[in-house]
């Protein structure tokens, strides 16, 4: 989860999926992508994506830019471009929910 102390972020906490003892993660293979891109994003410098973010006070607290980063880049691994299916396969499919947790983004995100 990333630590920004500008505008407060919804909360995110992937861990708590991927350590409990039902874990979506747990139905997945090893070598499955999923593991690939959660060991990778956070290697990345995402500062630029968060700066936008640490002067805005308007509106509802926004998804964290790490978690949605995540997201589209598994989305796009796995060949699902469409905003809708991501919002689905977020609901349904174990490896989006590893990485999503409790959050739920829809296709307007």
């Amino acid at each position: 989860m990333s630590e920004h102390v500008g505008k407060t972020y919804r909360p995110w906490t992937p861990e708590r999926y991927q350590q409990a003892a039902y874990s979506p993660a747990a139905k997945l293979s090893e070598g499955d992508m999923v593991f690939f891109v959660l060991d990778t994003v956070p290697r990345l410098d995402l500062s630029r994506l968060h700066a936008p973010y640490e002067t805005e006070k308007r509106g509802a607290p926004p998804y964290d830019p790490t978690m949605m980063t995540w997201l589209l880049l598994y989305a796009y691994c796995v060949g699902v471009f469409s905003s809708r299916k991501i919002a689905l396969a977020c609901e349904r499919n174990p490896a989006f929910i590893a990485i999503v947790g409790d959050e739920r983004p829809d296709f307007r995100t």
